[in-house]
């Protein structure tokens, strides 16, 4: 005779502590919960590096691991089931332990232009000589200086409610920032969006996966797995395949200026730009590639062709040198 009065434990979701990651989750938790209705669920957000060092340049961490390595030691001791992370925060080697399940409906890929209140200018191309962009990535400043070398760019790093009030502050030297569209609008603030900005927009390529949530489990752990795949979705899952193996085959990482773009141009065919840039923005590389795609092998095979496209044309070049005026690790 079974036991009717069991009760599955709470199915435990791991994310970053910030209202972004926080709101990511929930959605993701009610997505799940529409699809075990009689499950309970529990969110535990952690404070990771990343979190903890708000004043240091992303840049000057190097390879570390800044959003993810504090969550993956939960996941892997047990106590969470599955993390929720913004794909671009994502390495593209992931410990052996773990593996990515599920990449769901990806929104919005690009970034966005905030200008600071009050102030009149409506787009990149009106802001004036000097003005000054705040943001903590190099590949949106290196993109920004190639196309835009009359502006100036500061470290700009927090929450978005942190990045918001830094640059509304009359006191301070912003005059703009740029950070992902979908950010701004997953927490409602899309209001305050005064551009967006992808290549046939505004100019910049977006960061690799930007847009899209990773779910990251236990690599051994089917049950899990079978449960988060269902909110999958295809289309997302292979553009963001093709541009994580671009960014391995580069060898980059969340803190370099390689940008990435993709579009199903066909019912089977994507089509992956891919772009690298010196800090300075006076020397870049930029080259798309189409095919069909309708496994994970063709979306990897595609971003990996890219990659030496781009490495023969000078990217590896310029990558070169970035590492080699790197801070070293610790």
């Amino acid at each position: 005779m079974s036991d009717t009065s069991f009760t599955p434990r709470p199915f435990r979701i791991g994310t970053r502590r910030s209202k972004l990651a926080i709101v990511q989750a929930e959605g993701i938790r009610d997505a799940l919960q529409q699809l075990a209705p009689h499950r309970t669920f529990e969110i535990e957000a952690l404070r990771t590096l990343g979190d903890k060092d708000k004043s240091t340049a992303l840049y000057s961490f190097g390879a570390k691991n800044l959003w993810t390595t504090e969550l993956e030691e939960k996941l892997n001791s047990g106590e969470i089931d599955v993390v929720v992370h913004c794909l671009k925060d994502m390495p593209t080697r992931l410990p052996d332990t773990c593996d990515i399940t599920a990449i769901p409906l990806r929104d919005d890929p690009r970034d966005a232009l905030v200008v600071k209140a009050g102030l009149p200018y409506t787009s990149l191309q009106t802001l004036p000589e000097g003005a000054v962009v705040g943001t903590s990535s190099v590949r949106r400043s290196a993109q920004l200086r190639n196309l835009y070398p009359h502006l100036r760019f500061a470290n700009l790093r927090g929450n978005v409610d942190t990045r918001l009030a830094k640059i509304d502050d009359p006191e301070s030297e912003y005059t703009c920032m740029v950070m992902s569209a979908a950010g701004m609008e997953r927490i409602g603030l899309q209001h305050r969006i005064t551009q967006y900005m992808g290549s046939k927009d505004g100019g910049i390529l977006h960061a690799v996966g930007q847009g899209a949530l990773g779910l990251e489990i236990r690599k051994d752990d089917k049950k899990t797995r079978a449960f988060v795949d269902q909110l999958g979705d295809r289309r997302s899952t292979l553009a963001c395949l093709a541009e994580r193996a671009l960014l391995r085959a580069l060898d980059g990482g969340c803190s370099v200026p390689i940008g990435a773009e993709t579009e199903w141009i066909a019912q089977d065919t994507l089509k992956i730009s891919g772009i690298v840039v010196s800090l300075d923005g006076t020397q870049k590389v930029l080259h798309e590639r189409q095919a069909d795609v309708k496994t994970d092998q063709e979306a990897v095979a595609l971003g990996t062709t890219l990659a030496q496209t781009l490495s023969q044309a000078g990217a590896d070049k310029i990558l070169e040198v970035i590492n080699a005026t790197r801070p070293p690790k610790d």
